[in-house]
């Protein structure tokens, strides 16, 4: 599980975080005010950038933790540059790393459950797929 989870999660994150060293060279550039940037939605029902990628941590460190069997840490979303955000990410990858392949790794399967809509819905995890319990 562990292998399955962990290397995706930091690559990512990493790809997101140089996606933010772009935006903020862009925003430099042309003289675009940072928060123009951080704050646009591609579409008026998304989130900002801002909250997408305090999302992308949130998602990424939670499953992870779920996985491990242990609290995901919690994190204030107050991030309103782009270093801000990438301290955010590099914060999510250094919680991810710490996760030992011992904590994940199991051939039995593991259930999580998650609030989807108010109610809570057991997702089962194993080493070979997932799927939602009825």
């Amino acid at each position: 599980m562990h292998a399955f989870t962990v290397p995706m999660y930091l690559k990512t994150l990493g790809n997101l975080s140089a996606i933010l060293d772009k935006g903020a060279a862009f925003a430099a550039e042309k003289k675009v005010e940072p928060s123009v940037l951080l704050n646009y939605r591609l579409a008026p029902d998304m989130f900002s950038l801002t909250r997408q990628v305090q999302s992308a941590c949130d998602q990424a460190k939670r499953a992870v933790a779920r996985l491990a069997g242990v609290e995901a840490p919690p994190y204030e979303d107050n991030e309103a540059s782009f270093p801000e955000l990438k301290a955010r990410i590099d914060k999510t990858m250094k919680f991810i790393e710490s996760i030992k392949p011992e904590q994940m790794n199991g051939a039995e399967p593991k259930d999580v459950v998650l609030k989807v809509g108010g109610k809570d819905r057991t997702f089962t995890v194993t080493a070979i797929g997932a799927g939602w319990d009825s």
